[in-house]
């Protein structure tokens, strides 16, 4: 919600600072977004006066200028402008002025060999329009050497807040002031003063009424309308132009305007129909299945049947508390209107908006409620503004429907204040408080919210408003009740391995990455597409929910690449999303892992920089599985990673042949290339979903008890089919004495003459561990002897 600081005091009789009120709106659960004062950007561009313009010598177009500006000298302008002339008053930038409709600095230079110095502005190279056909003309009183935002009067800075969607009465300018005024930030103005009127009460016409009519009471419960004959749609006055221009709003006309200011400034959305346009009677009704219409946004829209719009006897013009359509909208030559002021069903207008995928201002307010009391009021204000302006005759106002402005009543306690919100405040202050804020307060204390409060659903919600105004910051600090003894963990055991994982991933010296959940088609498609797309995206790129975390990764790691990064290891915790045998979601968390570019840099040492290969990543998932409770030397290590790896280069890891904990790889080079990554790329994904809750008997390590005897190690060459994996190998020889082998490793593969055709030597090292005392001869003989027989059940010999 944007509106300027002069704007809000056209509301709120205040002397506070600008600092003050933005502090304030914070603080009472109106958060600053940010301030913004668009003088700022052209204070240096002053009033200036042109004495002399004359042709230029090299150029028929040009003119070359004598202007001054309030300095010693006047200065010398070569100008283009079709209405330069002696006398005229403009806006002048001297040399070295930031022009920002441009985006560069003035300098001096020479144009067609005549210099020039600074320049005469048209209102698009300031920022503040849009025109280019000429520069600015000033009246002849205007100061020369002012400052023109100072003479203009822009130096008004625009305040951006953020409304909670259930503060609708926040979504105009005067909300925003009466809760000011309600936390002693001023005073709130009448309404009828801050327009100008007699009183609210609604305007009589000549006795004629429009021609209106309700068919979808549902959808809108209520629709005022009132006719003006005779008008003369003009520009709008500058003080409404220049503060919808300050909130980003292009001023278009007269009756456009009128309707955009009310909505910004009371929150209350109005439209207004071109009667030359409309045929019969003007309803609000549910669209016809097929239906279309032309939105003020130049996009056509197909209506379903559950969408109230407002139509008449030839066509739909209005996406009911949406959007207008072009077929009925005023123009220049337009001279009878009628004005809509109607309420429409929140829930009604958000589905429609949702469905039709278009989002409005007006759907904005309508959706979160707006104040269904004040469609006479607002009425009022609209027709008193448009006779103002634009002149004309007005009917009566006609009346179809009811709006629900029934509000419940609260028996309230003012020691609640204390007792749940936490904060003493006195009776009369709270009662002054309510008052402020619009709430009826009888002697006994049964509290009404007004009727633009739809958001009041209990008696903690009048304890909420009452500390809001009071401050926040006044809440005493109060420590929680400490229950005695140690307190029990609250982590859940996935919590945990998380931890864990995160922990050990990091100390493997990977770096955490955070990439949203949602990715583009093309990206999910990568990984075999999503079984999850979302009906309302962010947009289009964030719209499938992702079956892989890599898909993340491997954007994050082209981002990085193209930024210079030579070495990359990234790591992510989070959710892939699937769907379950029933149809149901299923989320499943995940820690994906990507490595690419240089393992280690070129240096003197070793020459040429080091790639990462499949072994890396393997060796950091087994590092971390050991982490989360896995022991990776258990683990089996088969074949069949996904189609997004390559085979031959990549492999899973199973609890049994059918539970996989782990695929990793080097990445197929057709995936990689999907995401603009060239070279070799190392990915894994760890499926922590997968792993054992398991819960220890006690959380206290057992006491280090090393050997009392010295190890032994024993080295074994094994000629092996060149198919069988060396983690196999490596399994069977350590569990083939479980009481005295407790280690196994390899640390020699052959191939090649003296092993055979399809066979590969495989060396391993076993470490051998006494307990009671040390080995005899016998004793590692009968040991080997069970290594060699259990090599041999996998087809191993004993290498010559």
């Amino acid at each position: 919600m944007k509106f300027t600081f002069n704007w809000l005091k056209t509301h709120l009789d205040t002397d506070a600072s600008l600092s003050e009120i933005t502090e304030k709106l914070t603080a009472i659960g109106l958060e600053l977004e940010g301030i913004e004062n668009p003088a700022d950007a052209i204070r240096p561009f002053r009033v200036a006066q042109i004495l002399e313009a004359g042709p230029h010598p090299n150029a028929d177009k040009l003119q070359l200028l004598k202007v001054a500006d309030g300095s010693a000298e006047p200065w010398q302008v070569v100008c283009g402008a079709p209405n330069a002339r002696a006398g005229l008053k403009g806006v002048f930038a001297p040399p070295g002025t930031y022009v920002p409709g441009l985006d560069f600095t003035l300098k001096a230079a020479k144009i067609r060999d005549v210099e020039s110095f600074g320049m005469m502005c048209a209102e698009d190279e300031l920022g503040i329009g849009e025109s280019h056909d000429g520069i600015i003309e000033l009246p002849d009183d205007a100061p020369v050497g002012q400052s023109y935002a100072d003479y203009a009067g822009l130096d008004d800075p625009v305040i951006e807040v953020s409304v909670t969607p259930d503060r609708a009465d926040c979504m105009g300018v005067r909300g925003i002031a009466r809760d000011l005024a309600a936390a002693g930030m001023g005073t709130l103005r009448p309404l009828a003063e801050v327009y100008g009127m007699v009183s609210l009460t609604p305007i009589v016409g000549d006795g004629s009424l429009p021609n209106i009519a309700i068919a979808d009471h549902e959808g809108c419960p209520a629709f005022f309308a009132q006719n003006i004959t005779g008008v003369t749609n003009g520009a709008a006055p500058n003080w409404m132009a220049k503060r919808l221009t300050a909130i980003g709003q292009n001023p278009i006309s007269m009756l456009v305007d009128i309707t955009n200011y009310v909505s910004v400034d009371l929150g209350r959305p109005l439209h207004v129909y071109d009667r030359a346009k409309l045929t019969g009677t003007l309803t609000a009704r549910k669209a016809a299945a097929g239906e279309e219409v032309l939105a003020l946004n130049g996009k056509t829209y197909a209506l379903t049947d559950t969408m109230t719009v407002i139509a008449d006897a030839a066509q739909v013009h209005d996406i009911g508390g949406v959007m207008g359509g072009e077929h009925s909208g005023v123009a220049e030559t337009t001279t009878d209107v009628l004005i809509e002021c109607a309420y429409f069903d929140p829930a009604s207008i958000a589905r429609t908006g949702q469905a039709l995928q278009l989002t409005s201002d007006a759907r904005q307010r309508f959706e979160r409620g707006v104040d269904p009391a004040f469609l006479d009021d607002g009425l009022a204000i609209a027709t008193h503004l448009v006779l103002t302006h634009c002149g004309g005759v007005a009917s009566d106002v006609r009346r179809e429907g009811v709006a629900p402005v029934e509000q419940p009543t609260f028996a309230y306690d003012p020691a609640l204040c204390a007792s749940q919100g936490g904060i003493e405040v006195p009776a009369d202050e709270q009662r002054r408080i309510l008052n402020a804020l619009g709430f009826t307060a009888t002697a006994d204390w049964q509290v009404t919210p007004p009727t633009w409060r739809r958001d009041v659903l209990f008696v903690q919600d009048i304890v909420g408003d009452i500390v809001r105004m009071v401050g926040l910051d006044k809440l005493p600090s109060a420590p929680l009740p400490r229950v005695p003894g140690v307190a029990k963990p609250t982590a859940t055991p996935i919590q945990l391995i998380e931890r864990k994982a995160r922990r050990a991933a990091a100390a493997c010296g990977l770096n955490e990455a955070v990439n949203w959940s949602f990715l583009p088609q093309k990206d999910a498609e990568a990984f075999g597409g999503g079984d999850w797309s979302l009906a309302n995206p962010i947009s289009e790129d964030l719209k499938v929910m992702r079956p892989s975390l890599l898909a993340g990764l491997l954007s994050a790691a082209k981002r990085n690449r193209s930024r210079g990064a030579q070495s990359i290891r990234l790591f992510e915790i989070g959710r892939r999303y699937f769907k379950s045998a029933d149809g149901s979601s299923d989320e499943r968390l995940t820690l994906g892992i990507v490595l690419t570019g240089e393992k280690t840099p070129r240096d003197w040492q070793a020459g040429k920089s080091t790639n990462f290969t499949p072994f890396d990543i393997k060796g950091d998932v087994m590092a971390i599985c050991d982490a989360i409770g896995l022991d990776a030397a258990k683990l089996m290590t088969l074949g069949d990673a996904g189609e997004h790896f390559h085979p031959g280069q990549s492999a899973t890891l199973r609890q049994g042949p059918q539970k996989v904990v782990a695929a990793f790889g080097a990445l197929h080079p057709v995936t990689a290339k999907a995401f603009g990554l060239k070279g070799a790329v190392m990915a894994a994904e760890i499926y922590l979903d997968a792993v054992p809750a398991k819960r220890t008997a006690s959380p206290i390590r057992a006491a280090y008890a090393p050997p009392s005897l010295q190890s032994v190690t024993r080295d074994f060459a094994f000629v092996v089919d060149a198919s069988l994996a060396a983690g196999d190998l490596l399994r069977a020889v350590a569990g083939a004495d479980k009481a005295n082998i407790v280690a196994a490793r390899l640390f020699d593969r052959f191939t090649g003459e003296g092993v055979g055709q399809g066979k590969q030597s495989l060396a391993i090292e076993i470490t051998l561990q006494p307990t009671e005392k040390s080995y005899t001869d016998d004793d590692l003989a009968a040991i080997s002897a069970k290594v060699v027989a259990a090599a041999a059940k996998l087809g191993g010999e004993l290498r010559a």
